[in-house]
């Protein structure tokens, strides 16, 4: 049983492996060796606010690439209710399916019904650069990613 526990920044992420939209595997360590990612967890494709929230991504993805991050979503759907959405949907990022939840357990992400509404940053070394969770808000996680990769870009461009 995976134990749930809350994730600070500073801490390394937990590692995961779990089947994208095609069923493909894809691990954590297949993405943070190359750029940071956002890891946002939501709780259901479909549903109003989790689709808000993933075309909100998909409309400020281009402002993800060019800060050179990843994104990727994971949630409780398998992978072909991903494959719909992300179609449906015209996501160009990655959703993974945690059927069991492990993942968001491991993470620390909680939800009433369903899995938690919560964001991650995660740095190239797999350190936590940011957690961000309001179960409600669709759009607000986007905003405070946006903001603490834009000052990491700042603070890279000073000179030592």
């Amino acid at each position: 049983m995976t134990k749930s526990i809350k994730l600070n920044i500073g801490d390394i992420a937990p590692e995961f492996s779990c089947p994208d939209k095609d069923g493909k595997i894809v691990s954590l360590k297949d993405f943070i060796n190359k750029k940071p990612i956002v890891l946002y967890f939501y709780g259901k494709d479909g549903t109003p606010v989790c689709t808000k929230e993933a075309c909100e991504f998909r409309d400020r993805y281009e402002k993800f690439v060019d800060a050179g991050v990843d994104v990727i979503g994971i949630s409780c759907d398998d992978s072909e209710s991903h494959s719909k959405f992300t179609k449906k949907y015209q996501l160009p990022f990655t959703l993974l399916s945690d059927k069991d939840g492990k993942i968001a357990k491991s993470y620390g992400v909680k939800g009433i019904l369903l899995p938690g509404r919560t964001t991650f940053i995660i740095d190239t070394d797999g350190k936590i650069l940011m957690t961000y969770s309001a179960l409600l808000s669709a759009t607000s996680h986007i905003e405070e990613s946006l903001k603490v990769i834009e000052n990491l870009k700042l603070k890279q461009q000073k000179p030592l």
